[in-house]
């Protein structure tokens, strides 16, 4: 009887040990999930914008999406501008409203990529653009194919 005894006390022992460290485990991770937010949490989008008509409705679109979700360091925005739209974004013939928005959008860090083929065909450089535009230089629908491989998810309004 008391080899079944001994026998018990150390199944016992070893079992609340077990779920002892088990449950230290489980806290540990608890606390760094609420400490450390995870990277997927901050969502990758691209917009595309190619219609002249839609400019405002889109530069519209990203604030909503900035502000919706907290401001800019909650969201990677890029925004992907070929065919007859960029010419909205022609420093010298731009409206104040788009500048603004444009300049607004730069220090947010959303990218603001122009076609690089549409900038061809308009016979324009970067620094005819309003400031905070780079070049797709391979064409601005293999900047959105590129932008969605890499996780981004696609808009187009």
């Amino acid at each position: 009887m008391n080899r079944r005894n001994i026998l018990w006390s150390t199944v016992s022992a070893l079992g609340a040990a077990f779920a002892a460290s088990r449950a230290k485990a489980d806290d540990k991770a608890a606390e760094k999930a609420t400490t450390e937010p995870a990277k997927s949490d901050k969502l990758k989008v691209v917009y595309h914008l190619a219609d002249a008509d839609k400019v405002n409705f889109v530069l519209g679109n990203i604030q909503n999406h900035i502000d919706g979700v907290g401001g800019p360091d909650h969201v990677t925005i890029a925004l992907v501008i070929h065919g007859p739209a960029l010419k909205a974004f022609h420093w010298a013939q731009a409206n104040p409203d788009v500048s603004r928005r444009v300049g607004n959008f730069a220090k947010d860090g959303v990218e603001l990529a122009a076609c690089g083929n549409t900038m061809k065909a308009q016979n324009i450089t970067l620094t005819d653009l309003l400031p905070g535009f780079v070049s797709a230089e391979k064409g601005g629908v293999v900047r959105l194919a590129e932008l969605q491989s890499q996780g981004y998810l696609y808009l187009r309004p």
